[in-house]
């Protein structure tokens, strides 16, 4: 019997774990998905505040020397990027662009589905923010994007090549990099990473759930197990023997057990009541 509701509870138990690892793989997986992305937005606000930070307190200060030589570290979208790569460093798998449509230095030029990026931007004024899962060589990337308007700081070097600085005009050409308009999207800044890292988040917090779960259950097994012994199969086994005793005419065979469960007392007791009764017919008949 007992091997019987072992097996019972072991496949209980087992489809319990399935169910439950479906539903918290889901869950988790979502979690994790989630929090890569506010990382990704923590990573994009940070960009956002090198660039405010270039463009008001660094710009002004190598005005002048810009008339000499270029400076690419009084350009705000330099700035961010070359904060990232140093950022990178330390999470290697997030990857930062800032995504142009036309931008003066060839690096930061969007590629197909940076554009459409951009173009969704443009297309729809009140986006503020997009997120998806995009299929690559290298698997699937989760990704995080926000317009980049052009505002007054952008306009002075890239309305029209007139207004930029010489020095710009030298290094990059008079081709790429103009005709922004007040307030137009002109790119996207995005935030990659491998949508791996958010599954082996997942995996783990999951592994470690069930862990805790199967631990939790062998517990169980364990605990019905000893109390089904103690309660149920060894006084049934010892009633089991006394009436194998008393059917083959052992007068002197103790008397059933009064341990076990409720029920197991009353059985013994009913076998106690009738071995009593079976007794006394037994004298009666001898008289």
């Amino acid at each position: 019997m007992l091997l019987r509701i072992n097996l019972i509870l072991l496949v209980a138990f087992a489809l319990g774990l399935v169910a439950v690892s479906l539903v918290v793989t889901s869950t988790l997986q979502e979690n994790a998905t989630r929090e890569v992305l506010a990382q990704a937005g923590l990573m994009i606000d940070s960009a956002a505040a090198i660039r405010s930070y270039t463009e008001i307190e660094i710009g002004p200060l190598l005005d002048e020397k810009m008339v000499s030589a270029f400076r690419p570290q009084s350009v705000p979208f330099y700035a961010a990027t070359q904060n990232f790569l140093t950022l990178h460093k330390a999470h290697p798998d997030y990857s930062y662009k800032e995504a142009t449509l036309n931008p003066t230095n060839p690096r930061d030029r969007a590629a197909d589905w940076e554009a459409d990026i951009v173009q969704r931007f443009r297309n729809d004024s009140s986006a503020h923010e997009v997120s998806g899962i995009r299929d690559t060589p290298i698997g699937k990337i989760l990704y995080l994007a926000r317009p980049i308007r052009a505002d007054a700081g952008c306009l002075g070097c890239h309305s029209l090549p007139d207004a930029a600085p010489a020095t710009m005009l030298a290094r990059y050409g008079r081709d790429n990099g103009f005709g922004w308009q007040p307030d137009e999207v002109v790119g996207a800044q995005i935030v990659s990473v491998p949508f791996a890292s958010a599954e082996s988040s997942a995996a783990r917090v999951r592994r470690d759930v069930l862990a805790a779960i199967a631990a939790m259950l062998v517990g169980v097994l364990v605990v019905v197990n000893v109390s089904l012994y103690v309660l149920v199969i060894r006084p049934v086994r010892r009633i089991a023997h006394i009436a194998d005793q008393v059917s083959l005419g052992d007068t002197a065979a103790p008397a059933y057990p009064k341990g076990g469960g409720p029920e197991v007392a009353a059985l013994s007791a009913a076998f106690n009541r009738m071995r009593k009764s079976l007794d006394k017919a037994l004298r009666m008949l001898d008289d």
